[in-house]
């Protein structure tokens, strides 16, 4: 005689939990819509019974793979680490997974990873800031899927964005040493082609400075990647006595942190000799000896929103609607920086 066999689904989890097969459902796909109470009900029915759910039957029913897509430029330090955390905690509190991927400040490797995370069919893609390449613009229009531009935000952007004006971080970090009396200050940042968030901090911190009435030339600026130790070499030359700049403003906390550490080394003190500003208050920059100044882009806020977004847009898509999202930045005046000294 054959053995009948015996599959393990919703029908399956529904009786056991003693709820129907539609609340399970709900409970698994929309779970803000059921109660604490039945989605724990539904959740160890789900473990005692092993029940694993059919993403190709469920792209059937209008969602693809309750995936969402999140691609970031690197997982080095601790520059995302709080936005990865925060947008992982929120899709996952709705039932979505999270896939991760880093193209290392290349466009060109973006747009093919952005490919393979389409192939798997993900619901929704979360990029950082705006400079992307065309090809990976029209690879989003036509797949039409939601789509937000993390961590930047601008007013007239033709594309959803939640994040902050890294325009204006950089103004507030110039105008909080112009206000400490610098007026020779040097700028440590990436290259910026294909960073529009460094571009905007470094342009409006420039400008910043310029308006006041203080020079910016060639020689005040010098470029570093995201790296405490080439951040640290780089330091090393700018800090020259050809360039006796009395304060550094640094492209964000990772650049600042090395250029602590090359004045230090050099028997610079700081700030007595050298004030050092960084930008977005990285975990463990209010922990560091001496405690940096930056300015504290909120990045677990801008998680959740982007993932709540892109949560509401697969539910009710409009490839028309544009939402722009701003989150404040703040002056967080800590041990780096202090009034210029008389010399």
């Amino acid at each position: 005689m054959k053995k009948q066999s015996y599959t393990i689904d919703i029908v399956t989890v529904a009786q056991t939990a003693g709820v129907s097969a539609a609340t399970v459902s709900r409970a698994l796909n929309h779970p803000d819509l059921v109660k604490a109470s039945t989605r724990k009900k539904v959740d160890a029915a789900i473990r005692k019974t092993g029940y694993i759910r059919n993403r190709a039957a469920q792209s059937m029913h209008g969602r693809r793979s309750a995936t969402l897509g999140l691609v970031l430029p690197t997982v080095n330090y601790s520059i995302f680490a709080e936005l990865v955390q925060s947008f992982n905690d929120t899709v996952s509190d709705s039932g979505f997974t999270l896939l991760l991927a880093t193209h290392g400040y290349d466009l060109k490797v973006e747009y093919q990873v952005l490919r393979k995370l389409l192939e798997h069919r993900v619901d929704g893609i979360a990029l950082i800031g705006f400079d992307h390449s065309p090809d990976t613009y029209r690879l989003l229009t036509s797949q039409k899927v939601p789509f937000v531009a993390a961590w930047n935000y601008s007013a007239t952007s033709s594309v959803s964005c939640i994040g902050a004006d890294n325009a204006e971080a950089g103004e507030i970090a110039a105008r909080h040493l112009l206000s400490l009396g610098h007026q020779q200050i040097g700028f440590i940042f990436p290259l910026t082609t294909e960073n529009d968030r460094a571009r905007g901090r470094m342009e409006a911190a420039m400008a910043t400075v310029r308006a006041a009435g203080h020079e910016v030339t060639e020689t005040s600026v010098a470029r570093a990647p995201y790296s405490i130790a080439e951040a640290k070499a780089v330091c090393r030359d700018l800090l020259c006595p050809e360039r006796p700049f009395t304060a550094l403003l640094c492209g964000n906390d990772i650049i600042a942190q090395g250029a602590l550490s090359a004045a230090q080394e050099m028997g610079i003190r700081i700030p007595e000799d050298l004030s050092v500003i960084g930008i977005g208050d990285f975990p463990g920059s209010a922990d560091m000896f001496p405690a940096l100044t930056t300015v504290a882009i909120p990045a677990p806020e801008i998680g959740g929103l982007a993932g709540r977004h892109l949560i509401e847009r697969i539910a009710d898509f409009d490839p028309k609607q544009i939402t722009r999202t701003k989150v404040a930045v703040t002056l967080k005046v800590r041990a780096t920086t202090g009034p210029i000294l008389a010399r």
